[in-house]
């Protein structure tokens, strides 16, 4: 069975997923109260990030953690609606070479999976209308069908991607020679060197030099 893995921030939707998820919290009619609580707790991982004393990897876990703890009385239903939102304001940035190439690996009967630190509500709800098969995500937990902001979540990003991608698969036997997987950053090197086609979608430049290095395919 041969996979095509795909990227979501900056691969199948050009942009950024958490920039979005900020300026809704910011500007919405009912919540945008909450945003000064999460902006509070962002600021001083992302300051400890900027002064280079402070790893990116668990500043961007503290922010996706804080942003949870702002929606901290939300329902699952709510919370569902509240994605739902931001994914309909999402639909018009997908790169559409990337659909296209998602959609020629549906037609060659490949096993297409999504991987991404985003919320999975988020992923599902942006792309219910696209073939994809397995859906990885940032699960969001729930108590009593209350969000439960105060378990620690475990954000899928970097060795965490391809540890998920493996436990996905599990007892398949995967071509791993021909199958495909697409990324924009250097933190998506340990998926794109899974397979025998890795492809640089609009890639940063630490990507772009690694990319230009080993030949591979750049969109």
């Amino acid at each position: 069975m041969r996979v095509a893995i795909f990227d979501f921030d900056g691969t199948l939707y050009s942009k950024e997923t958490f920039q979005l998820m900020m300026d809704h919290l910011k500007n919405h009619p009912e919540h945008s109260k909450r945003y000064r609580q999460f902006y509070r707790a962002i600021m001083p991982p992302y300051i400890g990030h900027k002064l280079k004393i402070y790893p990116e990897r668990k500043m961007r876990e503290r922010s996706v953690q804080a942003y949870l703890s702002a929606l901290e009385t939300f329902t699952k239903v709510e919370l569902e609606q509240y994605f739902g939102e931001i994914a309909d304001r999402m639909h018009g940035d997908m790169n559409p070479n990337v659909v296209e190439r998602l959609k020629n690996h549906v037609a060659n009967n490949d096993y297409v999976m999504l991987v991404s630190g985003a919320f999975t509500p988020l992923l599902h709800a942006v792309t219910k209308q696209l073939p994809i098969k397995t859906i990885i995500g940032t699960e969001i937990l729930y108590k009593d069908n209350v969000l439960d902001h105060r378990t620690p979540i475990s954000h899928i990003q970097g060795p965490l991607k391809t540890a998920k991608i493996k436990e996905a698969l599990e007892g398949q036997d995967i071509d791993w020679a021909n199958s495909y997987a697409y990324g924009d950053s250097h933190s998506d090197l340990p998926v794109l060197e899974l397979v025998g086609h890795p492809v640089a979608v609009q890639p940063e430049e630490r990507l772009r030099t690694v990319a230009a290095k080993r030949n591979w395919e750049i969109i």
